[in-house]
């Protein structure tokens, strides 16, 4: 069994080698974000603990969807936007993560994107 050090390394240079592939929202959770929740040690194949694609309508937003959503104790407390390498984070991708957060009784909210050196 590998220590949250060990795979974080591990995600660390999955980041560095295969950056160039991960261009789409689907490779970054796959490749990083689903592994990093592993190794926090959430069950990331259990929907009754990590949520993908979680509904979380705003006034007036319908079929807003955050792509996870963790529950602790059956309730939603973090939430995860996830956005590719090639996305330039701004304004409205905070904003899209607030309206999320507004709406949920989620303590933290978490906005991704890949950065490589």
């Amino acid at each position: 069994m590998s220590t949250i050090e060990e795979s974080l390394r591990a995600i660390s240079e999955r980041v560095k080698s295969h950056s160039s592939t991960m261009a789409t929202e689907e490779a970054v959770k796959t490749a990083v974000v689903l592994p990093f929740l592993r190794s926090l040690g959430y069950d990331v194949f259990d929907p009754t603990e990590v949520v993908p694609e979680f509904t979380a309508d705003a006034v007036g937003k319908k079929g807003e969807k955050v792509d996870y959503a963790i529950k602790i104790d059956n309730e939603i407390r973090i939430l995860i936007e996830c956005k590719p390498i090639s996305v330039s984070l701004d304004k409205k991708h905070l904003d899209q993560l607030y309206r999320y957060f507004s709406v949920t009784n989620a303590k933290f909210a978490i906005l991704t994107r890949l950065r490589t050196r």
